[in-house]
């Protein structure tokens, strides 16, 4: 039996970049089609839609199970500096376009009752209590939200920079944070990156709640933590996960997944740093030859070094490298297509940046990781993939403070690839893999908290 027509309209504003673009869309997807709302999607840029961001577009605009407005880009060349870091750029950009969202708002016929943004999009929160509207932000993942919530008490309780204190941040309720492990706009306490961070969690305690792309089981101590303890402003917070981009249909085939459908099962590691994460020249000499060392099948997605981005990445390789593996492995040099790598039947390993976008895909395919953390909250998630949940190795060093020798290397992936630990990495996953699936299924955690939701928004 077809769901009626919907009769509660709900709003979802998505900030610059692919990571939060693939979270949102998939959000709205799950409101339309298991809860029966209807949702308009924002869709904002930054100078112009990037090929990862216009390619979502297209196929959710092929889906047509949401309204979605592309918006034009907005300057803000006279708001912020040039160099400025991605709070402070994304928070700025967010708050230009509300006149934009706001005149859209106000000439709908059915008018909106709720609406979500993603955590650079607090600024648009104002538009919500001008047409008296629910309003919801939607985040990644727990720990790190935990730490954004926490913020103004550590800013008034601890002295210094975090990154040079001797103890560890404590999170009431939650796993302490090393210094070491901070998220970026924490490294410097002097900068503007900083304040607009900590505006930002004020903001979202401000909120009617936080929606995290998680499940009960995988962050029951967090959650809880969040919503008991004192200091993390008393907002609701919903585990609402996990949503990541779907899989495209079958018949999409490309050379990479006709030459993974030739190898073993669960004998190849795949690597990939996501859109934003480049290695120095240096780090990916000693990355090949920890490759080849290992004698691992393997599929890399190799970018040049961030100051020669218009070079040929072929050309930071080792002489001869690619002569050699030929047998063993692929390098890539575009775009991947992830979704349907990590699902194959011979991935056996992830070597990646921690994105959680990208760590969920990892999870939700049973493939153990090696965590390569590089920027924003990364530290954090790696280390909660290690240390809490039992599903990754890590470098004894961040690859952030040096570079990572070949012989580590060799060892994490024979690790991840043949070792006992990798067999007990690979049941754990496993598990998280089920227990995840079961969430967003119908009587599941999280297509609970998205019912409820969905209950709040009619009126």
């Amino acid at each position: 039996m077809e769901n009626p027509m919907p009769q509660t309209h709900a709003v979802i504003v998505s900030s610059p970049g692919v990571g939060h673009l693939v979270r949102d869309l998939e959000l709205g997807n799950h409101l339309v089609v298991d809860h029966n709302l209807h949702v308009t999607f924002f869709v904002v840029v930054e100078s112009h839609s990037s090929a990862g961001e216009s390619e979502l577009v297209e196929s959710a605009r092929t889906r047509k199970l949401l309204n979605l407005i592309e918006l034009p880009p907005v300057d803000i060349s006279s708001k912020v500096e040039p160099n400025a870091q991605k709070f402070t750029r994304l928070t700025a950009i967010m708050r230009e376009i509300c006149p934009t969202i706001r005149s859209s708002i106000s000439a709908m016929k059915l008018s909106p009752t709720a609406l979500f943004v993603d955590i650079f999009g607090t600024p648009v929160l104002d538009v919500a209590d001008e047409f008296h509207m629910l309003k919801y932000v939607f985040v990644s993942s727990a720990w790190p939200l935990a730490l954004m919530l926490y913020a103004p008490v550590l800013d008034k309780e601890v002295d210094g920079e975090y990154v040079v204190q001797k103890e560890q941040l404590r999170l009431p309720g939650c796993m302490s944070v090393r210094p070491d492990d901070v998220v970026d706009p924490l490294l410097d306490r002097t900068k503007l990156e900083y304040r607009v961070f900590l505006q930002v969690g004020l903001e979202m305690r401000q909120s009617d709640g936080v929606l995290v792309n998680s499940w009960e089981d995988l962050d029951t101590t967090t959650l809880k933590a969040m919503r008991e303890q004192e200091g993390y402003g008393s907002v609701p917070v919903y585990a609402v996960g996990p949503l990541i981009r779907p899989v495209k249909p079958s018949g999409s085939k490309s050379e990479l997944l006709d030459w993974l459908d030739d190898q073993p099962v669960e004998s190849v590691v795949y690597i990939s740093f996501g859109s934003a994460g480049v290695l120095s020249a240096q780090q990916i000499t000693e990355l090949a030859w920890g490759l080849e060392l290992s004698q691992q099948r393997f599929i890399w997605v190799l970018r040049p070094p961030s100051k020669d981005k218009g070079s040929n990445a072929l050309d930071y390789l080792p002489d001869g490298f690619l002569e050699r593996t030929q047998n063993l492995g692929r390098v890539v040099t575009q775009w991947a297509p992830q979704s349907e790598i990590l699902g194959h039947i011979s991935i056996g390993g992830f070597l990646s940046h921690c994105g959680w976008n990208s760590s969920l895909e990892s999870i939700l395919n049973g493939v153990p990781m090696i965590a390569w953390p590089l920027y924003a909250e990364q530290k954090m998630n790696a280390t909660m993939l290690a240390e809490e949940l039992g599903v990754a190795v890590r470098p004894k060093i961040a690859p952030t403070k040096g570079i990572i020798g070949r012989e580590e290397i060799e060892m994490m992936v024979r690790k991840v690839m043949e070792g006992h630990d990798g067999k007990a990495m690979r049941a754990r996953v496993k598990e998280l893999k089920n227990s995840g699936g079961k969430a967003l299924t119908e009587g599941g955690s999280s297509f609970n908290a998205l019912s409820h939701l969905a209950k709040q928004c009619e009126r």
